[in-house]
């Protein structure tokens, strides 16, 4: 059965569309027009723009196109809209946003203390394993997909835990600490790993755990997340075997399988980028790293001789 039967709102989301313009006009007058106001003369890099402007149109693929109604349809598709969602967007997202920007809203009086400890590297990482981890359980997320204030909220929720968690391992603000190169490798298996019970639980799992992907009254509830209730009323439809030739237990393995399989590219991208900088901090100057070294144990010496 087609999609278009669904409708053009339903298939292409216009108002998230709106949404994400007003978003993206807001940004580029902040970090060019406004900036002075901020007593900024940094202007906007490229870069910073190309990130940003690819975070809001990867947000619209994975949320307002067609992707986002068959993630209501096949649980291979709501796992390759989380993984794309949490562990891609959050790093367009920080790269993108200059740093004075970020510094504005980090050190707002409510944020700060708060801010900084969801960002020390140990909470970051379990603060957001645990609520990936908890939302796909089966009691819990099919309660969530039936509530459209509660699935807007526990989203928005998760994405933000995953932009924290992300924050000590990308962020380059000016006088901020930053983590050591190998500290940077041991955070991001440390993330690898953490993540796999979950992905295991549903690869694993002899039968297909979620209501809302396999329950024809409980699945055309979900829907309506994305699909206008008169619309939905208007349709015979029984549940999402109408639109996948995949068993529900296939279709739900395959989702664990592409979640871990995007994660290990996007981490293994991550690892790479690492290495090299690592390498290449090495390469630069390293007349300079031993010069540094050798002052060092003179005034080691110096301060010997001296007692």
């Amino acid at each position: 059965m087609p999609l278009s039967i669904f409708g053009f709102q339903a298939l292409w989301s216009p108002y998230l569309i709106g949404v994400l313009v007003f978003i993206t006009v807001i940004y580029f007058l902040v970090t060019t027009k406004w900036r002075k106001d901020f007593k900024v003369s940094e202007p906007l890099k490229k870069g910073e723009a190309i990130y940003f402007v690819l975070a809001m149109v990867t947000i619209y693929i994975i949320k307002g196109s067609p992707i986002d109604l068959m993630a209501h349809i096949m649980f291979t598709m709501h796992m390759v809209q989380m993984a794309i969602l949490l562990l891609l967007v959050p790093i367009f997202l920080i790269k993108g946003i200059p740093w004075w920007v970020w510094k504005v809203a980090i050190e707002a009086p409510v944020v700060r203390s708060l801010f900084k400890v969801l960002t020390f590297p140990v909470a970051a990482v379990f603060v957001f394993i645990g609520l990936f981890s908890f939302y796909h359980l089966p009691a819990v997320l099919d309660y969530i997909k039936l509530n459209e204030t509660l699935h807007g909220t526990y989203t928005f929720v998760l994405f933000v835990s995953a932009v924290l968690m992300y924050w000590p391992l990308i962020q380059k603000m000016p006088n901020q600490p930053q983590m050591k190169p190998l500290h940077k490798l041991a955070y991001i298996i440390a993330n690898a790993v953490l993540i796999t019970p979950a992905c295991a639980l549903i690869i694993f799992a002899p039968n297909a755990m979620y209501e809302t992907y396999t329950n024809g009254e409980a699945w055309l509830k979900a829907m309506e997340l994305c699909v206008p209730v008169a619309t939905l009323s208007s349709l015979s439809l029984s549940g999402p075997e109408l639109f996948t030739n995949m068993t529900s237990v296939a279709d739900q393995q395959l989702g664990g399988v592409l979640m871990k399989i995007l994660q290990e590219i996007i981490f293994g991208v991550l690892l790479g980028a690492i290495f090299l900088n690592w390498y290449r901090a090495e390469q630069k100057d390293p007349d300079k790293i031993t010069a540094d070294a050798l002052k060092e144990h003179q005034k080691k010496w110096e301060s010997q001789q001296q007692h």
